[in-house]
């Protein structure tokens, strides 16, 4: 609903600014979409008087005008228009002015300076429906009262400003200028000035010569109809053309115009009728014929059913009602006699009535919405009281009014003590009962009226709405919903978003794969015929073998999809799902679901140590600071340890605690997934690693004290892991390491069969003072002795 700000004015007589209106108006309920003001794409033009029109010198189809503009000096334009003379007032855009085609400079045609252009309505961006008398294809020639040098907004009346208002279903009174007239004086506290119509009718009767008959009561419970004789079609007013370019309707000719406006003003279609195509001067609302049909204005044959509700004369369907009129009903140059009618139809009708003819028009979006049935006199009366105004037509007396509207719906309970309970609020009861009625409601015996044209009024609750809105929401205090659960993250959430965003930021991507499976995986992966995962809970009615049974491991999961994208011709790839496995329980009992993180990558010369540091990356994002990584052997707690290469492969734990399974695919896993490079996985169990992570961080100070440096060559048997001789190391040192760094493994001709040299440097820093010579020494003398007993000598 796009509303005239200068409409407005007419019931509300308060300067309002427009972004404040704006605003004001959606915080009460009534929400703007934006606003527009009509010229604002046009500056720097405005009326100028033609003093004379000279031809070109070098141009035939060329003239030279001098225009007066107000200054003291003409401005000379050079034009090739040819229906402009002396005299004329004329849109004339000078040098620097901006129209919506663009900007305006001065130039030299054929030799002669032009210091701007004389504007057309296309050139303004108007029609010849805004201007009738206007030369479509020439120069505006402005026949309108105004003076020479005057800006063309206010020359043309291109300065109102539409308001675009999303109008909820609810509130089909908001869809007109007084509708939203009254919300506005409610949102700011101002008086509503409402005009009663009011018309000179003559001394005939519509009676008389019109007759109306309302077969189907239900689907039209009020219809109303009146005439107007000696027609004259012509051109509306200026002032109506301009509302109605406004509200975004074209305007057309003074009846049909008049229409329009009413509709827009009070929210209530109307249809004019040309009674010579009403057969018998009789009107009858019934109910289609089985197999009719009708020519609707738009020039369509459309086939109507019997559940469609029609106006008809003695013969024939003459409008779809509600919808629209038939091909000769509408208003032609030589109509005469005019039939105005104003209706109530049935919402639903209307609704399917439309859409099972494919159509939707303004009218049918409106009754389909619920309309006021009191206001349909009022309608036909501003009707006829425009048509005496502009002069278009004899008002014949009386009108026709078949009502069959039932008791008006019941009053609503008020109780200022469950609305303020309601709401939250402590507002006063005369307050309450103030904004009600500033919204038309009346308040009696503790029962609240609601006028005819709010059908949304049902309850106590509905009314505590229209108290909040107009005493403001912003003005409601917060308050904590009562009987809903405190919604959080539980810490388990929040721990797999950790895992996700420290994934994402290690460079892989997230997939999801399903959580139901094919048997074969566990083949694919090598799992033991023993293995407790070989036992998965079966689908009773699966889609497929392949989606047969619930996932009792997730690798084969990610394994599938990083062949997918190897046959893919994926050169590399590095992927993490978190997702759930299913572990049977018992028959009577639903299975374990325990989350796990699986990683895989290939391509892009990665190996072992990428995907192991990738580990330990995440390990210390989510402050797990006990890890240690021990070789795969036949003691390792995973039964898909089958799937790693034997040599390297590993386990993570976090002190006695099993955490996942990485490492290396073993090559006969790989060619059963097709794949022809080196691709490395990882299981890891969420619940055990949330378990080890650290819940509270603690930051230390920086350190004030220097530290003392270590280095520390050792040799070994082959098959010491280092990270035993590190766990060792950081046990002798104690409180005092700062840390162990791995700088040299070496194997070589200088260290025997079977040996290895490992190299470490040790960094000790105390808190309490500077380390001394002894405590340093002595340190590595713990240290030294424990790796002696380990079978790791100092090297010479």
């Amino acid at each position: 609903m796009n509303l005239s700000m200068k409409w407005l004015s007419d019931y509300i007589q308060e300067e309002i600014p427009v972004k404040e209106f704006c605003h004001c108006m959606t915080m009460s309920g009534s929400k703007v979409e934006g606003f527009e003001t009509e010229g604002s794409s046009i500056s720097k033009v405005g009326a100028g008087k033609i003093l004379s029109i000279a031809p070109h010198e070098n141009a035939d189809a060329l003239f030279v005008c001098q225009v007066e503009i107000g200054t003291e000096a003409p401005v000379q334009i050079v034009t090739n228009a040819r229906n402009v003379k002396p005299g004329d007032l004329v849109p004339l855009a000078l040098d620097g002015a901006t129209l919506p085609e663009g900007k305006i400079k001065k130039c030299k045609m054929r030799g002669v300076e032009s210091f701007g252009m004389f504007c057309g309505l296309e050139t303004l961006g108007l029609t010849v429906h805004d201007f009738p008398y206007a030369d479509p294809d020439g120069v505006l020639v402005i026949q309108e009262p105004c003076q020479v040098g005057e800006d063309i907004h206010s020359a043309l009346g291109l300065n109102d400003t539409s308001v675009e208002f999303e109008i909820t279903s609810n509130r089909p009174d908001c869809l007109s200028v007084i509708g939203l007239a009254r919300e506005a004086a409610a949102t700011f506290h101002v008086p509503l000035h409402l005009h009663t119509p009011a018309f000179h009718a003559n001394s005939e009767s519509v009676s008389e010569q019109l007759s109306v008959e309302v077969q189907n009561t239900t689907l039209c419970p009020r219809y109303c109809a009146g005439m107007v004789k000696n027609v004259k079609i012509g051109p509306s007013p200026r002032w109506m053309r301009e509302r109605l370019r406004a509200s975004g309707v074209r305007p057309i000719n003074n009846l049909v115009d008049i229409t329009n406006y009413v509709m827009l003003e009070y929210g209530q279609p109307m249809h004019a009728f040309d009674l010579r195509y009403v057969q018998d001067a009789k009107i009858t609302v019934r109910n289609a014929k089985d197999g009719e049909q009708i020519t609707t204005l738009d020039g369509t044959e459309r086939k109507l059913s019997p559940e469609m509700l029609v106006i008809a004369d003695s013969e024939k369907p003459i409008a779809v009602a509600g919808v629209m009129g038939g091909e000769y009903s509408g208003i032609m140059e030589d109509t005469t006699t005019v039939v105005f009618e104003s209706a109530y139809f049935e919402p639903t009708q209307v609704r399917l009535t439309a859409k099972k003819l494919g159509m939707r028009t303004d009218a049918s979006a409106r009754y389909e919405k619920g309309l006021d049935p009191n206001s349909t006199i009022t309608v036909l009366s501003r009707a006829f009281e425009l048509v005496e105004q502009l002069g278009a037509g004899e008002v014949v007396g009386g009108i026709i009014d078949v009502n069959n509207v039932g008791e008006p719906k019941p009053p609503v309970p008020f109780d200022a003590n469950w609305i303020n309970g309601f709401l939250g609020t402590s507002i006063p009861e005369s307050d309450m009962i103030h904004y009600l009625n500033e919204l038309h409601f009346k308040v009696e015996d503790g029962m609240v009226y609601a006028p005819s044209f709010r059908i949304d009024i049902e309850c106590k609750a509905d009314v505590a709405e229209e108290i909040a809105r107009i005493y403001g929401y912003n003005n409601i205090p917060s308050t904590e919903l009562q009987g809903l659960a405190d919604a959080r993250l539980t810490p388990a959430q929040i721990f797999n978003r950790q895992i996700e965003q420290s994934m994402v930021a290690l460079g892989c991507y997230e997939i999801a794969a399903f959580s139901f499976v094919s048997p074969k995986y566990f083949d694919k992966i090598a799992l033991p015929a023993d293995s407790k995962l070989r036992k998965p809970l079966v689908i009773t009615n699966p889609l497929g073998e392949d989606t047969s049974v619930m996932r009792t491991t997730a690798l084969p999961s990610m394994l599938e999809i990083l062949a997918r994208n190897y046959n893919n011709r994926n050169e590399s790839a590095r992927l993490f799902e978190i997702g759930k496995e299913y572990l049977p329980t018992t028959p009577d009992q639903l299975p374990l679901e325990p989350a796990r993180l699986t990683i895989g990558m290939y391509g892009g010369n990665v190996d072992f140590y990428d995907l192991k540091g990738v580990i330990e990356a995440l390990m210390v994002q989510l402050k797990i600071s006990d890890c240690r990584y021990e070789r795969c052997g036949e003691d390792c707690p995973f039964d898909e340890k089958s799937a790693f290469h034997p040599g390297r492969s590993a386990v993570l734990y976090a002190g006695d605690t099993p955490l996942g399974i990485f490492g290396e695919l073993h090559p006969n896993v790989q060619n059963n997934y097709g794949i022809g490079v080196k691709t490395y996985a990882a299981k890891l169990n969420i619940p055990e690693m949330l378990e080890h992570a650290a819940t509270e961080v603690s930051y230390q100070p920086l350190p004030k004290y220097p530290a003392t440096t270590r280095d520390l060559s050792l040799v070994c048997d082959d098959g010491i892991p280092v990270a035993q001789l590190e766990q060792a190391i950081r046990k002798a040192v104690g409180n005092i390491l700062e840390k162990v760094t791995l700088f040299d493994v070496y194997k070589g001709q200088q260290i025997a069969q079977g040996k290895k040299s490992v190299s470490y440097s040790i960094s000790m820093r105390s808190h309490d003072g500077t380390l001394t010579d002894e405590q340093a020494d002595g340190a590595m003398k713990r240290v030294l002795k424990a790796l002696k007993a380990m079978g790791a000598e100092l090297r010479m």
